[in-house]
């Protein structure tokens, strides 16, 4: 009897379970952190835009090279269209940033866009 006690008790060991169940849980919780650096790529992007749009506005109200101010205000690596054009009383720099995707498969072309208006510099 001993002997059939041992094998049954084998037979229903539990041991490697908790294993097998986090690597079935180990690519989710891997899509939830990668979702979760995608999210920070958005802000920071936007972010990056603001400044970009801030920077742009200032230096073409006064003047300046507006679309190069907006460039050197933002992060080298991120694609960003910057456009600054000097209007009657005021300037609005309007910044396009291309976020960065980590994750392939949510779509591409993802943009953030960020406008800034300052008032002209009159010295006339």
């Amino acid at each position: 009897m001993s002997v059939l006690r041992r094998i049954w008790r084998r037979a229903r060991d539990d041991r490697g379970v908790s294993m097998l169940e986090f690597a079935g849980f180990l690519p989710i919780l891997l899509l939830i952190g990668m979702a979760t650096i995608q999210l920070g790529l958005v802000g920071y992007a936007a972010n990056q835009a603001g400044s970009g749009a801030r920077a742009a506005a200032r230096v073409a109200s006064q003047d300046g090279a507006g679309e190069a101010a907006g460039q050197a205000a933002m992060s080298d690596w991120l694609d960003a269209n910057v456009s600054a054009p000097k209007g009657g009383d005021t300037t609005t720099a309007t910044v396009t940033v291309q976020v960065p995707l980590l994750l392939p498969f949510v779509g591409e072309g993802w943009t953030v866009t960020k406008r800034a208006t300052m008032p002209n510099d009159n010295d006339d």
